[in-house]
């Protein structure tokens, strides 16, 4: 079993490793624009007690969402490391049935995370959407 070996249907070890590297890089990237985006919504110290949860919430939802690949990936390579060892007619691959229950709750924590992110990130930008309608009219207020 090497880098490119399938480890579960359309993912092989080195798509898991991409994708803990792109996730990475795209949290990156939304987190910066997040924060731009709601920088000019804080006018005063009011405003950023509503904002800043908002963001902490983001960032430890994106820190989990990696913390999860990064055991699915070790998880993979102790896969290939026992693979080296494994009898390929078994089908084990030298995996204890403690190590394949972990590897599937690590698949399944992944899912379930990822829709929870989904529907935390929708929610985010419905409330920086009423955030940003709120003080428009607060500043036409103010004018």
């Amino acid at each position: 079993m090497d880098i490119h070996s399938e480890l579960f249907k359309g993912k092989s070890f080195s798509d898991v490793l991409k994708d803990i590297y792109d996730n990475s890089k795209k949290k990156d990237r939304q987190i910066n624009l997040l924060i731009a985006e709601l920088k000019p919504l804080i006018k005063n110290l009011g405003d950023a007690t509503i904002i800043v949860p908002l963001i902490k919430e983001y960032l430890d939802i994106s820190i989990k969402n990696d913390e999860h690949l990064v055991k699915l990936a070790a998880v993979a390579q102790r896969l290939m490391s026992a693979a080296q060892k494994a009898n390929p007619e078994s089908g084990d691959y030298g995996l204890s049935e403690e190590e394949k229950a972990q590897l599937l709750k690590e698949i399944n924590a992944i899912e379930t995370n990822s829709q929870f992110v989904d529907s935390t990130l929708s929610g985010i930008q419905g409330t920086q959407k009423a955030l940003g309608t709120l003080v428009q009219e607060t500043d036409e207020d103010v004018i």
